[in-house]
């Protein structure tokens, strides 16, 4: 059993190791396309077109520096420079982009795991919901505080409650506030600002991006 164990420890700490991509490099010695390095405490001698078994590969090599690359980034070397570099690929923003329709930016979603069609609504302090809706998805509004809010007909009784995630395409968010109006109104869900305040919004000509923050 112990001699199991030792041998799924080290299997653990070689998978972790090779998944990091955080190294420690120095460039010890520098040829004609040609470099020593020491990774990770450990010399490494590469030759141009060679990979290393920590996955670095020398693109190029002179007497003045050496260019590194590993998961498609490179970088640039000199010599008896130590650098922890981090080669992880940069994580891509996401962006869901919007297109009018009869001047308003509707688009499908979800709240709580269910669809939702949502009217993009920079004016709506709050994702609003009316009555039907809210009992479509199975949400227990009215044991949400009750608050008047007001609307084009007037002031209207709706009920402050939290949503547990809205997702508009790639954009999923949690803990959402939002607003139940106990009535037909709004006939369509506004995709207020709770949510949209804490994404970035740009337009371009007609288009407009929503990008995560973060």
């Amino acid at each position: 059993m112990t001699k199991r164990w030792m041998v799924g420890l080290i299997i653990l700490l070689n998978a972790s190791y090779a998944w990091s991509d955080v190294l420690n490099i120095v460039v010890v010695g520098l040829f004609r396309d040609q470099a020593v390095l020491v990774v990770n405490h450990v010399q490494r001698s590469l030759k141009v077109g060679e990979q290393s078994p920590e996955g670095i590969t020398l693109i190029s090599a002179n007497s003045h520096g050496a260019v590194l690359e590993k998961n498609g980034i490179q970088k640039d070397y000199l010599l008896g420079t130590q650098i922890s570099a981090d080669f992880s690929p940069p994580v891509a923003q996401t962006v869901v982009s919007l297109w009018p329709t009869n001047g308003m930016y509707v688009t499908t979603g979800s709240v709580n795991g269910y669809s939702v069609d949502f009217l993009v609504d920079t004016g709506a302090s709050a994702i609003a919901l009316n009555a039907a809706t809210a009992d479509r998805l199975g949400i227990d509004f009215r044991r949400g505080k009750r608050v008047g809010v007001k609307t084009a007909s007037g002031v209207d009784t709706a009920y402050d409650i939290m949503l547990d995630s809205v997702q508009v395409g790639e954009i999923k968010l949690y803990n959402i506030r939002a607003m139940v109006l106990d009535g037909k109104e709004p006939e369509r869900a506004l995709l207020g600002m709770t949510f949209l305040s804490q994404i970035d919004i740009q337009r371009k000509d007609q288009r407009m991006d929503l990008k995560k923050k973060f």
